[in-house]
């Protein structure tokens, strides 16, 4: 199913007009918020595919999350359709290991290479450190990583950080750096930040690689590019540097993730890169009422090396904006759910209707703290994803391990599960041996004896060894199968005596020795 030229245009105002019939070249989309710039792209994507007739394997569609991706190719096979599902319509990370499992060979890696996510590469860095000899209170395993990822972002290798360490905990951080990267190598393994790095690397190492992806996409198109970080900034420069058919849509007064190492002048960047490009603004907003533009117009007005728009709207004027000054956490949190209460109770809005948005998730606890003082149905959104539970990660790990036993974080993951327990042993030839230790599994065989009594600690060798010895039971007859037999009930008493202490009686003799004869 595909639309008509016509229908394709519909509905569109004059500026998005101009960005989806662009003839060709570098294309800058400066989209406003809520001014339809993903409506934009998917009426470009079909209208490359049903009025120039590009076949839609030769486009790449790139943004930042899996969802928006999702979404972009559900809105795009609405218009193109069931063809969609097969594109291109990804996010950088998952368009580069696209790339990397074909030619990761050319770097060095296995094309079954592990992926270590954000709990990985932080037990790894804490592997590290510790090995390395470094004090994790001066030098926290997420500092590091922090640090280490930002560098990555930067496109500064092991040995670039080093040079432009200039203090003792840069230098530090360098050396952890390196050993980092070396151990993510000899497992076979990438983070998240190397799938981006090394995609770089490949087309940049490998000219038959970077032209055979020019060939295929002959038009790229980029979304949230006010988001971009250098190393997905050359990406993006490098697929379009030979056809210059590229599109991105972006807008600075909407940069957030300036921590993550995005950097906003990436956008001027852009221009630089190709100077031939054409800009469209989209200054027509479809979300917010008046006075909320004419608020954000006032503060984005203040930001410096932007590109000059003023959002305008043909809505309703709406209702004034309020702004409250809190004194603490708990006088906002109180404020914001008796505004819902108000709502609620005096303009009947539902609660479902109503949203509270945190900055950090550190701030629910004192606004769920209110709401359920007050007695009002709430529900957070967010929270621990399925894949970051730790059963699925041990799940997971497993497998790792299985396809790749080079794989240092996630054999030590399983190594100790289930609880049986294990040791790991670090050969000469950097291999590692797994065993069973001796005393878990006596422990296990007791259990499965023992009738479900739950888990049992192997008595000492002394206790063994005295209650096998003649003369006690020449003494004491033979051994009672009552529990609350008194001599059994001593038997216990010594036993346990010996395992709290472990030292001498008052007399210089061994505890329990007058009993047990030991």
């Amino acid at each position: 199913m595909s639309v008509s030229f016509g229908d394709l245009l519909d509905g569109l105002n004059a500026a998005q007009r101009e960005a989806v019939t662009h003839p060709g070249g570098p294309l800058l989309v400066v989209a406003g918020a809520g001014s339809g710039k993903t409506r934009v792209l998917t009426h470009r994507i079909a209208y490359l595919i049903e009025r120039e007739g590009v076949s839609p394997f030769e486009i790449l569609a790139i943004t930042f999350t899996n969802k928006a991706a999702d979404e972009m190719k559900h809105r795009v096979g609405a218009l193109v359709g069931p063809v969609a599902h097969k594109m291109w319509v990804s996010t950088f990370h998952s368009a580069c290991v696209r790339m990397l499992r074909r030619d990761a060979a050319r770097l060095g890696f296995p094309s079954q290479f592990t992926i270590y996510d954000q709990a990985d590469a932080l037990r790894l860095v804490t592997y590290v450190l510790r090995d390395l000899h470094l004090d994790p209170k001066k030098l926290p395993p997420r500092s590091v990583h922090g640090a280490i990822s930002a560098a990555k972002n930067q496109g500064l290798s092991p040995e670039a950080f080093a040079e432009s360490a200039q203090v003792i905990t840069e230098r530090r951080i360098a050396d952890a750096y390196a050993e980092y990267q070396l151990r993510l190598r000899r497992a076979g393994a990438m983070d998240f930040d190397d799938l981006l790095l090394n995609a770089v690397e490949l087309l940049k190492r490998c000219p038959d690689v970077l032209e055979g992806y020019q060939h295929r996409f002959r038009h790229v198109l980029v979304d949230e590019y006010q988001d971009t970080n250098p190393v997905q900034n050359e990406f993006v420069l490098l697929l379009a540097q030979a056809h210059r058919n590229v599109c991105v849509v972006g807008d600075g007064d909407q940069s957030i993730y300036a921590f993550r190492g995005a950097d906003m002048s990436n956008i001027m960047e852009f221009e630089r890169a190709f100077t031939e490009t054409s800009v469209v603004v989209l200054a027509q907003n479809y979300r917010s009422t008046r006075r909320i533009l004419d608020v954000a117009n006032a503060v984005i007005a203040n930001n410096a090396a932007r590109k000059p728009k003023q959002l305008v709207t043909e809505g309703p004027e709406g209702e004034m904006v309020v702004r409250y000054t809190a004194e603490d956490e708990s006088d906002e949190a109180r404020w914001a759910v008796g505004e819902m209460q108000r709502l609620h109770d005096g303009a009947e809005i539902r609660w479902g209707d109503v949203a509270i948005f945190y900055r950090t998730n550190a701030q629910s606890r004192v606004i769920e703290e209110q709401l359920m003082h007050s007695g009002i149905p709430y529900k957070v959104i967010g929270g621990t994803r399925f894949y970051d539970r730790r059963e699925v990660k041990d799940a997971l790990a497993y497998l790792r391990a299985v396809i790749n036993p080079a794989d240092e974080v996630s054999l030590k993951r399983v190594v100790n599960l289930p609880g049986a327990g294990g040791r790991l042993e670090h050969r000469e030839d950097g291999r590692v041996r797994t065993g069973a230790r001796p005393a878990v599994r006596r422990g296990v065989a007791r259990r499965s004896r023992g009738g479900g009594h739950g888990p049992s600690r192997p008595r000492s060798r002394r206790v063994r060894g005295a209650a096998r010895q003649p003369s006690c039971a020449h003494r004491c007859g033979p051994r009672p199968a009552a529990r609350t037999d008194p001599h059994r009930q001593r038997l216990r008493r010594g036993t346990r005596g010996r395992r709290r202490h472990r030292g001498r009686g008052a007399a210089g003799e061994p505890v329990g020795a007058d009993r047990h004869g030991a």
